[in-house]
């Protein structure tokens, strides 16, 4: 009986009546668990199904630049897997994948890649379409090993010093104000080309992010959606910040698309990301401080929050993360350094009551 009706449950090429029963009984099987898949399921492949994945519930809902991660992935499975059936792969297969897919590449991108996969086979589990998760207690190699945390952002004095001088230059051009925008805000660099006008309520001294701006050749040009639905926000700004960004408004034409960083010298219309990072550099070395790029002034910003008290769940809201595991592991090191600080304060407390 098939779905409450009697039926014979067929599988073609059986040497004998006992094969032809233990296979209908283990699609009984399948058919009470829900996970019975019919030929067409059951022969897809690995690049198949990533491919339909991507397409389903990412393409539409990330930027141009994430979407451009999850190709470089799906070209990984492509050339390891070739065809092979999501079915057929075994946890042994998938390790052998990461070690030699690792061997000559950074921890960064060995780890997103492996982020990805586990994704899409995680919701082939949802679709029915696998019984088990061959990603499951594996783990990315890599030759190449990920940046120390003290030289992707700045510590406290250091931004202070960066900070101060940035103010006190705002008038020498648009790059110092960019500059100015990503160290008070923590917003992404194309998430503050995409900007415009509109976005800044100086009423309510807040900033409105839900776009960004074509930079880069492989990037569609103009207005794209930002990295994730996260990533949609409005956050407070500090009044300093604020004033500046509304005296320049008065002091500057418009423009057709109203952005706050445009620049019709630029191929794109907006201030270059090698510009900016060079200003960055340049302003650094003046103050004898480690050069960092664009991105880390955006881990400094998250730093001197955290290490000022701020909570990691705001945190991790005003970065626009995806969810907060991102932040936690993004962060780990300020955190122990917190941690430290916290145990510090819990003996001061009781001793304090003990008299």
């Amino acid at each position: 009986m098939v779905n409450g009706v009697s039926k014979p449950i067929k599988k073609g090429g059986f040497r004998t009546k006992e094969e032809a029963r233990v296979a209908a009984a283990e699609v009984e099987v399948q058919l009470a668990k829900g996970i019975y898949h019919s030929s067409a399921n059951k022969n897809i492949s690995l690049e198949e199904y990533f491919d339909e994945w991507i397409e389903t519930y990412k393409k539409h809902s990330v930027s141009a630049t994430t979407l451009k991660h999850y190709e470089y992935s799906l070209k990984a499975v492509k050339e390891h897997f070739a065809g092979m059936p999501i079915q057929r792969i075994k946890r042994a297969q998938y390790q052998k994948f990461l070690n030699e897919f690792g061997a000559n590449k950074a921890k960064e991108t060995a780890d997103k890649v492996h982020r990805h996969i586990k994704s899409c086979v995680h919701d082939a589990l949802e679709d029915q379409i696998i019984q088990f998760d061959f990603t499951r207690k594996t783990k990315p190699t890599f030759k190449i090993p990920a940046k120390k945390s003290t030289e992707k952002h700045l510590d406290y004095h250091e931004s202070d010093q960066l900070l101060k001088t940035i103010r006190s230059r705002t008038d020498r051009g648009l790059g110092y104000s960019l500059l100015l925008l990503i160290l008070t805000s923590g917003v992404r660099f194309q998430e503050a080309i995409g900007l415009t006008r509109k976005d800044f309520d100086f009423k309510n001294s807040t900033i409105t992010i839900n776009k960004t701006w074509g930079y880069k050749k492989d990037s569609p040009e103009g207005f794209g959606p930002t990295k994730n639905e996260q990533s949609n926000r409005t956050i407070i700004m500090d009044k300093k910040t604020m004033n500046h960004f509304q005296k320049m408004y008065n002091n500057t034409p418009t423009n057709i698309h109203e952005l706050v960083f445009y620049s019709p010298e630029s191929q794109y219309k907006v201030i270059s990301n090698t510009n900016a990072n060079k200003l960055l550099k340049k302003l650094l070395l003046e103050l004898n401080i480690n050069p960092i790029t664009l991105h880390g002034l955006r881990h400094t910003h998250a730093s001197v929050l955290l290490y000022r008290k701020a909570s990691i769940h705001y945190v991790s809201e005003r970065l626009g993360h995806s969810d907060i595991e991102t932040t936690l592991k993004e962060y780990t090191h300020v955190l122990k350094e917190l941690r430290l600080e916290d145990e510090q304060l819990t003996m001061e407390i009781f001793e304090e009551m003990a008299g």
